[in-house]
């Protein structure tokens, strides 16, 4: 166990049902009833709530950059340092194996509880109040994001759609290496082409990361190739 839900007050919301917010600071290896429900949920919610209110920030902006930008704020990467900065790490309840190896430093287990919290928070007090709750959190990083048009698609994205677009095979990726702490794992990952032949490799903090820079890679290897951008 790694704290307790009771006062957790500074996310902005007073709890009717205590035991909501304690089962969403409950991970699964502490037993049932965990946090999993709940953070299925949460995603939609926060997904939902991020949505609109980019839908009534960019009333001229059309569906892909709202998928681009939606897709940038509610990220693991984006979520897990709202969850650290409302200190839910240190509240989250745990199997001691799961506290051995660090998993209340691990992004995705903070921003799977911080789903969760906001799945509690909506049945707690319902979606506007949810909202309330929420929108706050996402202010600086929505206000940081760049103008729409220049929004960008990810690497993974443009390769995708370069290889599409020329009717291509899709690429392939595999895990090649997985090395490191639990809470501070290292990911190698191969990405493969069979049309151009290409094969690159990317690493990064989590195999979708890696995947990332692999697929860069990839895209920087067909600009070589081709003698032009492929974006």
């Amino acid at each position: 166990m790694c704290g307790a839900a009771a006062g957790l007050s500074d996310i902005g919301h007073r709890f009717g049902d205590p035991g909501l917010l304690a089962q969403a600071l409950t991970h699964r290896s502490a037993g049932a009833p965990h946090n999993e429900r709940l953070e299925f949920l949460g995603d939609s919610l926060v997904n939902l709530i991020i949505a609109d209110a980019l839908y009534q920030r960019w009333p001229q902006v059309d569906e892909g950059a709202l998928t681009r930008a939606r897709a940038e704020l509610v990220r693991e990467s984006a979520l897990a340092p709202i969850a650290r900065s409302l200190e839910l790490g240190s509240r989250l309840t745990m199997g001691p194996g799961e506290m051995k190896s660090g998993g209340h430093r691990r992004d995705s287990i903070l921003a799977d509880a911080l789903e969760a919290v906001v799945a509690a928070v909506y049945l707690d007090g319902g979606f506007e109040a949810c909202r309330a709750v929420v929108l706050p959190w996402f202010e600086a990083a929505m206000a940081a994001l760049p103008p729409p048009h220049k929004v960008g698609k990810d690497a993974k994205t443009r390769l995708q759609e370069w290889l599409q677009g020329r009717q291509k095979p899709l690429p392939v990726y595999s895990l090649i290496s997985e090395t490191g702490e639990e809470h501070a794992k290292t990911f190698m990952v191969g990405c493969a082409l069979a049309e151009p032949h290409v094969e690159t490799e990317g690493e990064g903090g989590s195999r979708r990361a890696a995947e990332q820079v692999a697929a860069e890679a990839a895209l920087a290897a067909l600009e070589a190739l081709r003698g032009r951008s492929p974006g």
